[in-house]
C-alpha cells in the first residue's frame, strides 16, 4: 500500500474504510477495487447505487467504469455495507491499458482516494 498510515486513518475517520486495494484479475481484463468497512454508516456512500464509481490511471489518463452484466447488473456490492466485511467492484481493463504498477485513483460519488498502486 503505498498510503500512509496517516491517509489511511483520515479515510478511515471520513469514508469508514481501510485496507484499499487495486489488483488485475482475469488476465488483466479486469481491474478489482477492495476496501474494508469498520464504520458501515460513513462507508455507505461506496455502496450507493446512484454513484458511479470511476478508476482514473495516472499513467494513460483513462477513466475505467464497472461494466453491466446481463442478468447479473453492475459488478459491484450495493447492499448496505456491514462493519468488518470487505466489499470489492471490478472496472473494465479492455486492451490491458491500466497495468500492475500503474498509480491509480478511485472515484465514487463524493469519495475518491488517489495514489493506490495496481498489484
Amino acid at each position: 500500500a503505498a498510503h500512509s498510515e496517516r491517509a489511511d486513518s483520515v479515510y478511515e475517520a471520513t469514508w469508514g474504510v481501510t485496507s484499499m486495494t487495486v489488483r488485475t484479475v482475469s488476465a488483466d481484463q479486469l481491474i478489482r477495487f477492495s476496501y474494508k468497512v469498520v464504520d458501515a454508516t460513513k462507508a455507505k456512500a461506496l455502496n450507493a447505487k446512484e454513484a458511479t464509481p470511476q478508476l482514473i490511471d495516472d499513467v494513460s489518463h483513462v477513466s475505467l467504469v464497472v461494466p453491466t452484466m446481463d442478468k447479473i447488473g453492475q459488478l459491484r456490492q450495493s447492499s448496505a455495507p456491514e462493519n468488518g466485511k470487505t466489499y470489492w467492484m471490478v472496472f473494465s481493463n479492455k486492451g490491458n491499458v491500466v497495468k500492475p504498477g500503474h498509480r491509480v485513483s478511485v472515484v465514487i460519488g463524493e469519495f475518491r482516494v488517489d495514489g493506490l498502486t495496481v498489484q
